[in-house]
């Protein structure tokens, strides 16, 4: 079931990254090992399940939500992700958004500037899925947030 979440990867042993779940998908996620889901949705993004956070911790599973604007990604966000991340890197952990383009985007980010990966490596799994440069509102976020790596 899990691996049926629109624009799935597994990115490791440990670290899944998709699209919006569906109600049916959320809960299986224990069964799937899930430990921690971090989603990075809005209210407003297609899709969105108002009881998620009930859904997902009935099953003993840590959620976090940090609600990424479309058209405003910004720093703070970012680097709250990268302290849960931080918390919960030694778990099995799902991050989502509505098309996984913002939760890939993150996770190349902490994993460039929290881990140390080189940029192209960080950004393959990404690229799966889609091309940051198609939107410049990413593009600029990417280019500012490894910059201030740097």
């Amino acid at each position: 079931m899990f691996e049926k979440i629109y624009n799935h990867l597994q990115l490791s042993d440990t670290l899944y990254s998709s699209g919006m779940p569906t109600h049916e998908q959320i809960s299986s996620l224990a069964t799937d090992g899930i430990q921690v889901v971090i989603n990075l949705a809005d209210p407003h993004s297609e899709g969105w399940m108002p009881n998620e956070k009930e859904l997902v911790e009935s099953q003993n599973i840590a959620y976090h939500n940090i609600p990424v604007d479309w058209g405003n990604p910004t720093t703070d966000e970012l680097n709250k992700f990268s302290a849960i991340m931080d918390i919960h890197q030694h778990k099995k952990i799902l991050i989502h958004c509505q098309a996984n383009f913002c939760a890939t985007v993150f996770i190349a980010l902490y994993r460039t500037n929290r881990l140390g990966w080189s940029e192209k490596n960080a950004f393959e799994d990404l690229k799966k899925i889609w091309n940051p440069a198609e939107y410049p509102v990413w593009q600029k976020f990417i280019e500012k947030s490894l910059r201030k790596q740097s």
